[in-house]
C-alpha cells in the first residue's frame, strides 16, 4: 500500500510545494501519510488570506526574525553560526559584490525593515534610498535610522519602486523579485535600467529553482505569499538580454535558505504561546507548516536562491572575482573597528 500510495503521488503531483511534503513525511508508515496528506490537501477550507506577510504586524516578525528583522535568506557559512551572523554574513556578501565607493547612490528595492540599508551607509559611506510597500515595515524602519543616527545617508520610501525617476549608481534587490510576476519581468528590468548610471552595479538576490519553469503552489500562494512566484533562470535571462543588461556574476546559495528557515521555525516554536495568543491556534499550525515544507523544498526540492549581479557596461564591476573575497574580508574588520 505504502509503495502503491508513493508511485500514485510521486508520478501525479505537480505542485512541488506538496511534492516537498510528501518527501518529508515518505519514511512513516501508510497511515501517517495518508492523514498528514489528506490534512493539508483538505486545508483548502481556509476561509481567506488575511494572514499575509505584509499585513502580520512587525511584533509578529520579531518573534523569529533575527534582531535586525531580515525575512530573507542568510549566508551561513558554516553551520555553528548564529542567524545573526549569518544575516550579517549576507549583507557583507551583497555589499562586496555592489563594488561600493564613498558617495555613491544606492537604491535599494523593497527594502523591508531597513537592516540592509543602514549597513550599507554604515560599512562604505554611501547615501542609500530604500522603498517599500508596507507602512509598518517603513515605520519601523524610519525610527531605527534615525536611532542609528544614519537620518542624513539612508532615506526610505513608502513607493512604488517604478515611480522613482532619479538616476543611481548602485541598485540592489532582496526578495522582492519573487512578488513581481512572471509577465511583469521585462518591466522590471526596463525600469532597473532607466535608473542605473551608465557605470552603474546592479545585485538581485531572489528565490529560484534548478528546474524547468513551473507553477508556484496554490496553498503558499492563498495563505502566505499571495501572487509569489519563483522563477526559473530560463524564464529570468529573457527579460535581462531584452534590455541589453550585462550579467557580470551568478551565484547559487543552494542550501543556505533551508538553514535560515530552520532558525525561524526554532524561533518560532519557543514564541508559539505568543503567537497563539496574538492570532490563534490554527495560525500556529499553519505558519508551522510553512516553515517545515519551506525548509524541506530548500533541503530536499528544486528551490534555491541566486546572487544575479547586472550592468550597463561589461567592466563596471572589476573582471576578476578576487575582489568579492577581498573587500569582505575587509568589511569584517571594519565592522569590528567602528563596532558596526
Amino acid at each position: 500500500m505504502a509503495a502503491w500510495l508513493g508511485w500514485q503521488i510521486e508520478s501525479n503531483w505537480t505542485d512541488p510545494f506538496l511534492f516537498a511534503i510528501y518527501s518529508f513525511v515518505k519514511p512513516l508508515s501508510t497511515a501517517a501519510i495518508l492523514v498528514v496528506m489528506y490534512g493539508i490537501i483538505t486545508q483548502g477550507n481556509f476561509e481567506s488570506p488575511i494572514f499575509t506577510y505584509m499585513y502580520l504586524g512587525n511584533a509578529f516578525y520579531k518573534l523569529f526574525l533575527d534582531t535586525e528583522m531580515f525575512y530573507s535568506c542568510a549566508y551561513f557559512r558554516d553551520e555553528s553560526e548564529t542567524l545573526e551572523q549569518a544575516q550579517r554574513n549576507k549583507c557583507r556578501l551583497i555589499a562586496a559584490k555592489l563594488n561600493l565607493k564613498p558617495g555613491l547612490k544606492v537604491l535599494d528595492i523593497g527594502c523591508g525593515w531597513g537592516g540592509l540599508a543602514r549597513y550599507l551607509a554604515q560599512i562604505a559611506d554611501v547615501e542609500v534610498t530604500g522603498v517599500t510597500l508596507s507602512r509598518e515595515q517603513h515605520a519601523l524602519a524610519v525610527n531605527s535610522i534615525i536611532a542609528s543616527g544614519l537620518d542624513n545617508r539612508v532615506t526610505i520610501k513608502l513607493q512604488d519602486y517604478r515611480e522613482l525617476s532619479e538616476k543611481f549608481d548602485r541598485i540592489v534587490s532582496v526578495g522582492m523579485f519573487e512578488h513581481v510576476g512572471v509577465g511583469h519581468y521585462g518591466e522590471f528590468f526596463t525600469k532597473v535600467n532607466d535608473l542605473m548610471n551608465d557605470d552603474g552595479i546592479m545585485l538581485l538576490h531572489s528565490i529560484g529553482h534548478m528546474s524547468p519553469p513551473g507553477t508556484a503552489s496554490p496553498w503558499l500562494r492563498k495563505y502566505i505569499f499571495p501572487g509569489a512566484y519563483s522563477p526559473a533562470l530560463s524564464e529570468v535571462f529573457p527579460a535581462v538580454e531584452n534590455n541589453s543588461l550585462w550579467v557580470t556574476d551568478l551565484e547559487f546559495l543552494r542550501v543556505h535558505y533551508a538553514t535560515t528557515l530552520r532558525h525561524w521555525h526554532e524561533r518560532f516554536e519557543k514564541n508559539r504561546a505568543t503567537v497563539a495568543q496574538m492570532y490563534d491556534e490554527r495560525f500556529c499550525r499553519m505558519w508551522e507548516f510553512y516553515l517545515i515544507s519551506a525548509e524541506m523544498m530548500f533541503r530536499t526540492g528544486s528551490q534555491e536562491v541566486f546572487h544575479m549581479q547586472l550592468a550597463r557596461k561589461r567592466d563596471a564591476a572589476p573582471i576578476v572575482r578576487d575582489y568579492v573575497t577581498d573587500v569582505q574580508r575587509t568589511y569584517e574588520m571594519l565592522e569590528r573597528d567602528k563596532s558596526i
